[in-house]
């Protein structure tokens, strides 16, 4: 397998945004000198004006023929085909730091076929890497990949003149938190996000559930602006989800859901649905919930605790998911009671079959053990199926 020859960053295009939001940064080596492949959802500018931005013209004729040309003017050649589109493109290997991808070879055009191009980018995110490799039909791509996150790519061919076959329809992957422990599969997508009932101050999202090896723990609700920035909104234990209906901004408000294991592992995102707008964002609705964290015990690298989660609605919760954050370097590594996953400071617990449903003025504790070097500080925020809860 050839080495990486080049490789190269550069900004999409997003719908509705300004075209000077593009930029092109080499990194690591020499940048990418092709346009975007072929059906890539990027546009890129690459008309050069006339002499003086205007275009040229052809003098009106003054009468006398102008004299015969002194060569026979070339001709032009006609094959200059560029190589057919790369076909199968597979990720034969998806791990926390590096995916390795192979294809079948395109067919030359013209001229032989030299190397290939592939670009790739993160999920919600504006920036597109590239890396140019020689003939080969397989690579490893190492750079910019990270744990946990959602990934796109493409290849497309060029000949020894440059010529770029169109890209590959694009193969999307995401990679596991961890390479080593027992559970490195993701769940499968949620699929058919949909927007259902709408109040003048809220809309219910809802999709179909996801599978997963080892048991879905819930799923993350996240709210996205179209450009690069997304935001998890709420972690809920089932496939439905109310929110608030965002205020009028310059940007898009798009929602897309991710299902989580116990693990940590996330699913690749579902598609994206647009919720209307509105001018005056509604007030927080009343906290329905209690969550008591107690420290049980403590010593120098361990320590035990508990949570109490309490109704104070007036309507029995069946299902729940509790989501907090550790201020310290806390790692949990037992609980019971409920089904507990981690993921940096974020912990996420979710109800045990016995215990799911909670009435009203009603309660259930949970606990675990866990480890910590520097900082053993109890969370003070604290979340119940998206929704604040009040501590203490």
């Amino acid at each position: 397998m050839a080495a990486v020859c080049s490789s190269s960053l550069f900004r999409r295009l997003r719908p509705g945004l300004p075209a000077a939001a593009v930029l092109a940064t080499a990194v690591l080596a020499t940048a990418l000198t092709a346009a975007p492949p072929a059906g890539a959802d990027t546009a890129y500018p690459q008309v050069a004006p006339a002499p003086g931005g205007a275009a040229a013209f052809a003098a009106e004729p003054t009468g006398t023929a102008p004299p015969p040309p002194t060569s026979t003017p070339s001709t032009p050649s006609t094959t200059p085909f560029p190589p057919s589109a790369p076909t199968n493109l597979t990720a034969t290997q998806v791990r926390s730091t590096s995916v390795t991808l192979t294809w079948t070879a395109a067919t030359r055009g013209c001229c032989p076929v030299v190397g290939y191009d592939i670009t790739y980018y993160q999920a919600f995110d504006d920036v597109v890497y590239g890396v140019s490799l020689g003939d080969v039909t397989t690579a490893t791509i190492t750079t910019y990949i990270q744990p946990g996150r959602q990934y796109s790519f493409r290849v497309s061919a060029r000949d020894g003149d440059g010529r770029r076959s169109p890209s590959t329809d694009a193969l999307t992957v995401v990679t596991p938190v961890t390479d080593t422990g027992p559970d490195t599969t993701p769940p499968s997508a949620p699929q058919n996000l949909t927007v259902g009932d709408v109040t003048a101050s809220t809309a219910t999202l809802s999709w179909s559930p996801s599978t997963d090896d080892t048991g879905v723990l819930g799923y993350d609700v996240y709210r996205f602006d179209g450009w690069y920035t997304s935001t998890r909104v709420a972690t809920v234990p089932g496939t439905t989800y109310t929110a608030a209906l965002p205020p009028e901004t310059p940007l898009r408000t798009l929602y897309y859901v991710r299902a989580r294991d116990a693990a940590g592992n996330v699913s690749i995102a579902s598609n994206t649905v647009t919720l209307p707008t509105t001018t005056t964002p509604p007030p927080p609705p009343p906290s329905t919930c209690r969550v008591t964290y107690r420290n049980q015990s403590e010593w120098p690298g361990g320590f035990v605790a508990t949570v109490t989660v309490q109704n104070t609605g007036t309507a029995p919760i069946d299902g729940w998911i509790v989501t907090f954050s550790f201020p310290g370097d806390q790692q949990v590594t037992t609980a019971w009671n409920a089904t507990v996953g981690q993921t940096g400071a974020a912990v996420t617990a979710r109800n045990a079959d016995w215990n799911r449903v909670i009435a009203p003025n009603g309660s259930t504790t949970f606990g675990f053990q866990g480890r910590w070097s520097a900082s053993d500080a109890p969370p003070t925020g604290f979340s119940l199926n998206g929704a604040p809860c009040t501590a203490g």
